[in-house]
């Protein structure tokens, strides 16, 4: 259960992907390379639609397909993690690729990637526990995030 990849500047992650990509002869457009810009540079764990809108800013005659296609792509190659929800849809991490924490709020839908431990002792007992070889895992905590808390109205005050 250890990363494929290390959690990595965007700069160096697109240095490596590009480097995967072009070692399996895959054709670096200038599409693709801005639908790979879009998701390194994203901490927030873009939708398709999010980097297809960021896309499309700098080539207008880019499709939504080809935005759907690279991500594909990517996430074959294990170079992007996909986060299915059933209520705001796919959302795609490329800077950590592989299984690891994530705080969701349920406010604005913002999605973190806290630093935790004992996550590798937590896989190692689940797997001594009920006799699984563990190959992947999806750990997800919702919460409202400092900004929403702030946001909403206490349930202690009266109006």
């Amino acid at each position: 259960m250890t990363p494929n990849t290390s959690t990595a500047a965007p700069h160096t992650r697109l240095q490596q992907v590009l480097a995967k990509l072009k070692k399996r002869k895959f054709r670096i457009t200038p599409q693709r390379l801005a639908v790979l810009e879009a998701l390194v540079a994203s901490d927030r764990h873009p939708s398709v639609e999010q980097v297809y809108a960021q896309v499309k800013a700098r080539f207008p005659t880019t499709s939504l397909a080809t935005v759907y296609k690279t991500v594909a792509l990517l996430k074959d190659m294990n170079e992007v993690l996909e986060l299915g929800f059933s209520d705001v849809g796919n959302r795609y991490d490329a800077l950590k690729p592989y299984p690891h924490p994530h705080v969701i709020c349920t406010g604005c839908g913002r999605i973190l990637d806290p630093e935790v431990s004992g996550l590798e002792a937590l896989t190692e007992e689940m797997s001594r526990k009920t006799g699984f070889t563990i190959v992947s895992h999806r750990l997800d905590f919702y919460g409202l995030c400092p900004d929403c808390r702030k946001a909403a109205p206490s349930p202690l005050t009266t109006p």
